[in-house]
Parts: structure tokens; C-alpha cells; sequence
């Protein structure tokens, strides 16, 4: 995949996975920088005239660099469950479209140390290019278990001892009151119209963030970047006492 900007290219170097690096003209310090890392792992560096930077990033801010990475490692929805350290935290996506919300939502599972990402392999957005800037880097590190179905997949992470918590406006419950200490994922609906009804009616608690101002609802990588830091609060207070 491609992916552009000096911090999310800077990221991609520590994954390993970067195939080549291609950069336009001399570049600041942060590019030469960038550039000496590449050098210095072997990995191929490209010079090319700044239109062919500018198509392939496919109009983005690319900050003069771009690279060919690696696609990462395929893992399923069980290797998720039992692969990470400490007690499950997943967030699962219900349709995320907008690359910008997807990369903002994977900044926040990883800042919060949450186990991973669960999304359809339809109706997702890719993890190049915008979503891979709009995460500085995070999709390198995040690890992402694509699915054919999310309502199955809500359905197996219960099987699998995982307490499903659906984001939903309507939700019976504020969301600071779940216990978020077991076993979680965390499940989120598209833009506009949130969870579909299958999904929601499999999830085993609905939640809702309280809204105290004029606007009825938050942006959805806001959304999960507040229940993930409720997690993380919830769980660190668990630990002290």
C-alpha cells in the first residue's frame, strides 16, 4: 500500500515493512532524516519529479515523501481474542467509510493500548493513504482482523467470553457505567446512521455518551476515543485497589 507524510513514513520504517521510499527534491531536515533511516535499513530510495510524489499520493499532503509498504500480516478474529496482552479491549467498526475517522480511531486504540481493530472487509475504509496519515503512523501498529460480517462477528467475540458494548444515541445505559474491566469490544456504527439494527441487537448492552449540549451525538473516532480512555480509566482504578 502507499502511504504519505513524513511521521506516518517515519512509522512505517519501525514496522519493517517498507519496500521503498520516494522522495522529491533535497527535502527539510525531518525528510534527510527520514531518509538517512531508510539508507541505513537497506531500503530502497526513489527520486522522482513532485507530480509523480503529488499522484501518488493521490492529492494528499505528502510532505515531500512518500512509500511502498508491505501489506501486514492477516490475523482473525480469534488470534485478536487470545493475542493480546492483558484483558481484552476491541474496538469493532460497523461500516467506518471515512478514511479520516478510521485513522483517528486507530491513533486512539493505540494510545490507549487496546488489544486491536475488528472491521468488514466490505464497507471499510482502506488503511492507506488518508487513514494512515490521519492515524501519524498508528496503522502500523495496530493490529486489524478483517471480517465478511459484523453481526457473526459480534456473535463469535460473545462465544469467546467478550462483553460486547454497542455505542448507540439511544442506549440504556451512560457508557461510564459499564464495566469496561472485563473482557470488552466496543462496537461502532457508521457515520450518520450508526450501528445497523442486526449488529445492535446482538450487542449484549447498548451505551450512550450523554450529551449536555445542543448537538445530539459526537463524531465517531471522538466516540471511541472516549469510552477506550473510560476503559483505560476504569481499569487502571481496578488495579490500584
Amino acid at each position: 500500500m502507499i502511504i504519505y507524510g513524513i511521521h506516518p513514513v517515519a512509522e512505517a520504517l519501525k514496522s519493517g515493512r517498507v519496500r521503498e521510499v520516494r522522495v522529491s527534491g533535497s527535502g527539510n531536515e525531518r525528510v534527510r532524516a527520514l531518509l538517512a533511516e531508510a539508507e541505513a535499513l537497506g531500503i530502497r530510495i526513489r527520486r522522482v519529479a513532485p507530480d509523480v510524489l503529488a499522484r501518488a499520493a493521490g492529492g494528499g499532503v505528502h510532505q515531500g515523501v512518500v512509500a511502498d509498504v508491505g501489506a501486514a500480516e492477516t490475523i482473525g478474529l480469534e488470534d485478536l481474542v487470545a493475542g493480546g496482552e492483558g484483558v481484552p479491549l476491541i474496538v469493532v467498526l460497523d461500516g467506518v467509510e471515512d478514511p479520516h475517522n478510521l485513522g483517528a480511531i486507530l491513533r486512539s486504540v493505540d494510545a490507549a493500548g487496546a488489544t486491536g481493530i475488528v472491521r468488514q472487509t466490505r464497507r471499510a475504509a482502506p488503511l492507506d493513504g488518508a487513514a494512515a496519515k490521519a492515524s501519524a503512523g498508528a496503522v502500523h501498529h495496530v493490529r486489524v482482523a478483517d471480517v465478511v460480517n459484523v453481526a457473526r462477528a459480534v456473535e463469535d467475540l460473545k462465544a469467546a467470553g467478550v462483553w460486547t458494548v454497542g455505542l448507540d444515541a439511544e442506549g440504556e445505559i451512560p457508557y461510564h457505567d459499564v464495566d469496561l474491566t472485563l473482557p470488552t469490544a466496543v462496537v461502532l456504527g457508521a457515520e450518520g446512521h450508526g450501528l445497523r439494527r442486526l449488529v445492535r441487537e446482538r450487542c449484549d448492552v447498548r451505551a450512550a455518551i450523554p450529551m449536555a449540549g445542543h448537538v445530539g451525538s459526537l463524531n465517531v473516532s471522538v466516540a471511541a476515543a472516549v469510552v477506550l480512555f473510560e476503559a483505560v480509566r476504569q481499569r487502571r482504578s481496578r488495579g490500584r485497589s
